[in-house]
């Protein structure tokens, strides 16, 4: 396995950044870490604002994170997270997957700083999304059908459902687990070949 991941990494010195965007639940999860086994270093946008979060002395509850991440937008712009990822990207290697895509702004920052920048987006429609979720159990997750609606109309506002419609690629996620972890492999190592010429 390190073997490939250096041979799929190593040619061509070209930065390739591959975005991903979907809404909750939709399984943009499953792509990071498929990802990370065909070679790509992941830079997960949450954790950027998680930094923010603890230099403000914000907790890192959902409801804090989603208002800190609105006022970071009016501080600095619909690009600000994407900026405060570069040093993160800069430090990785040649393949990053960064996840967490909110709005056309940030795939354009990524676009202006690398060039080679190509737009994944998940999809599963809102009942699959809502039972994954409510699975999931995270103290985030939405618990109530409620819940789940508001935290979409949220996500939306931002302009994430401008980045899905015009995303290069999109996987379909109303399938099992292995489906999407194939889809992903294939396009995944196919964006490395075409990044290396070949």
């Amino acid at each position: 396995m390190l073997a490939r991941r250096r041979a799929l990494g190593s040619r061509g010195g070209k930065r390739l950044v591959v975005c991903v965007v979907g809404m909750p639940g939709s399984g943009k999860s499953v792509v990071s870490r498929v990802a990370r086994e065909v070679g790509f270093d992941v830079v997960v946008m949450g954790d950027a604002v998680r930094d923010v979060a603890r230099e403000r002395g914000i907790e890192p509850s959902g409801k804090a994170m989603r208002e800190l991440m609105q006022a970071l937008r009016h501080e600095g712009g619909p690009a600000v997270v994407a900026k405060l990822c570069f040093p993160r990207i800069d430090r990785a290697g040649q393949l990053v997957l960064v996840d967490g895509i909110r709005s056309l702004h940030e795939v354009e920052a990524f676009r202006g700083r690398y060039g080679n920048v190509v737009l994944i987006a998940v999809h599963s429609s809102p009942r699959t999304r809502f039972k994954r979720l409510r699975a999931r159990g995270r103290e985030d997750d939405p618990r109530t059908w409620e819940e789940f609606r508001k935290r979409d109309e949220v996500e939306l506002k931002v302009g994430i459902g401008s980045a899905i419609a015009l995303a290069d690629f999109m996987l379909v996620n109303e399938g099992t687990l292995e489906e999407l972890e194939g889809a992903a492999r294939e396009l995944l190592e196919k964006l490395v070949r075409e990044a290396n010429g070949r």
